[in-house]
């Protein structure tokens, strides 16, 4: 299929596109709301696949479906980066005085009983910045760092951004618990 997609053979591009449209789709979704955005963000992710599918090398990598669904996962990851820097520049971040941040209370116990799907429509309802500095320190395990690298924003703001998540997410997972209590 790769050798295919290397040619340039449609058959083994859409081969590999129905392998992966799925996984893709569940990636992209941590980073947006909106399906069209998904839809482009995939379509954008395997251009770059197909067009660099020769940098993909099995003798570094290996020949195995998880190494290549990596490498497939690290080129949406970039492509979400990418949409989100166009979509929000610099300059609409807030600027933070890291000084100035509150320090997570450690003594807060986490909410029991909630199910995965609860969790990430909660992730969901963050803004798009929150969101996005959720996603790549949490599931994508980056520092604040290479976020603040990715982008171009500080650390301190990084920082704050997380911060700021978390707590927002607290909320929205402690008011969608109160309201399952009652309903």
């Amino acid at each position: 299929m790769l050798e295919g997609c290397r040619n340039n053979q449609r058959s083994s591009q859409k081969l590999l596109y129905e392998w992966l449209k799925d996984y893709g789709v569940n990636i992209c979704y941590r980073y947006t709301s909106n399906y069209h955005e998904i839809e482009e963000l995939i379509s954008e992710g395997f251009i770059k696949v197909f067009k660099n599918i020769q940098l993909y090398d099995e003798n570094l990598y290996g020949i195995n479906e998880a190494t290549f669904k990596g490498w497939f996962k690290r080129i949406l990851i970039n492509t979400c980066i990418d949409a989100f820097r166009k979509k929000h520049s610099a300059t609409s971040m807030p600027f933070v005085d890291p000084e100035t941040v509150q320090h997570e209370d450690k003594s807060a116990t986490a909410l029991d009983n909630i199910s995965y799907k609860e969790i990430i429509e909660a992730i969901r309802e963050l803004s798009p910045v929150y969101r996005t500095v959720f996603n790549l320190f949490a599931v994508e395990g980056m520092s604040h760092e290479e976020i603040a690298g990715h982008l171009g924003i500080s650390v301190g703001t990084s920082k704050s951004n997380l911060f700021k998540a978390k707590e927002n997410l607290k909320k929205i997972l402690q008011k969608k618990m109160n309201y399952s209590l009652y309903a």
